[in-house]
């Protein structure tokens, strides 16, 4: 027994060489010294493996190793594939989709109450319209309801207003005169119907009045700038011979800011004249305003006694600086220019004045 135990332990031990090359394939294999730093051989496969120097770290770069031109690996992580056709930018993701026939508006719906392409309505509810027309006086009452609605009404289009504007209060130098005038109108009532007023005169400094009107007339909006205006003229002379008019004007704001005063007149006696009158005020500065104004007087027939003649009968054009102290007090200096025309200005000269006059001018705008 123990030769035959003496004779097998050879074969023993040779088995048992195997069992272990088999448990360890690497057994028996000649291993390089491992760095401090490597980690152990279970966790990295490739340990003992001939590897080529990296570039930069293998989590880095997933393709280190592979053909690319010089440009570093990080900057183009594409670079060595093939790229011959490029993907479309993503910046516009409708790039080369056909949009000819497409519209940028709203859908051309019918919006028509009536179109049969809109989705009915539902009508009111007739419970809706059974109440009061006021839904307050339930809470309030009618009468105090009333009373407000009326107060409302007041303070938001039918107030009360008046005014006072001196347009023109002045004194005129030319060759031969000294005059002086007064241009004064004023209103009060509300924004559509209102009580008008206008006055006029002028004399001279060694003569004395030559002639001065009173105008009392009903005014009534017709448009947000314009008042249609009706009433009577007085007039009255230092001969005696005052005369009496229907007037019929049109006062308001034209375009391009002119103001302008238009009125036709008919007198007791039948002579019918008119006068028209725009001025406009070009802002220089907010005080300084230079204002044109032009007045032109024309008749329907000779007036003798008037020293009117026939047709267009005079034209005054004057320019006036003003300079507002306040809105409301404004002195002012400036040159007018009268021309009269036809008979007017035979009359004129027959007693010894003349036609055409340039006059400088110092004068006041004020209203309150």
């Amino acid at each position: 027994m123990n030769r035959l135990a003496v004779a097998l332990a050879p074969l023993i031990l040779a088995a048992g060489a195997v069992s272990a090359q088999a448990q360890d394939p690497h057994a028996g294999h000649t291993m390089p010294a491992a760095s401090p730093r490597t980690q152990p051989a279970p966790q990295d496969p490739h340990a003992g493996h001939v590897m080529p120097p990296a570039q930069t770290p293998p989590a880095a770069d997933p393709h280190a190793g592979h053909a690319a031109p010089a440009q570093p690996a990080t900057v183009d992580p594409h670079a060595g594939h093939a790229m011959s056709t490029p993907a479309p930018a993503q910046a516009d993701p409708h790039a080369g989709h056909a949009m000819s026939t497409m519209s940028m508006g709203p859908p051309d719906v019918p919006t028509s109450a009536d179109n049969p392409g809109r989705p009915p309505e539902t009508p009111v509810p007739a419970a809706a319209l059974s109440g009061p027309a006021h839904a307050a006086d339930r809470v309030f009452g009618a009468e105090a309801m009333a009373a407000s609605r009326r107060t409302l009404v007041r303070e938001n289009g039918d107030v009360r207003t008046t005014a006072v504007i001196i347009d023109r209060l002045e004194a005129g130098f030319g060759d031969d005169s000294e005059t002086w005038l007064w241009d004064v109108q004023g209103w009060s009532g509300g924004d559509i119907n209102r009580f008008w007023w206008k006055s006029e005169g002028e004399g001279d400094f060694d003569g004395g009045l030559e002639g001065a009107e009173l105008q009392a007339l009903y005014s009534r909006a017709v448009t947000p700038f314009w008042d249609v205006q009706t009433g009577v003229r007085q007039d009255f002379r230092p001969d005696g011979e005052d005369t009496t008019h229907l007037v019929l004007g049109l006062q308001g704001l034209a375009p391009h800011w002119w103001e302008i005063d238009a009125a036709a007149f008919l007198s007791t006696e039948g002579d019918l004249t008119a006068r028209v009158e725009a001025e406009y005020d070009q802002r220089i500065t907010q005080r300084w305003i230079l204002q044109p104004r032009l007045e032109i007087d024309a008749s329907a027939a000779d007036i003798p006694e008037l020293e009117i003649g026939s047709g267009l009968s005079s034209v005054e054009a004057g320019l006036r600086l003003r300079y507002e102290f306040r809105k409301e007090f404004a002195p002012y200096v400036g040159v007018e220019w009268s021309h009269a025309f036809g008979d007017t200005a035979d009359y004129i000269e027959a007693r010894g004045d003349e036609a055409d006059d340039i006059r400088f001018v110092v004068g006041l705008k004020a209203w309150f």
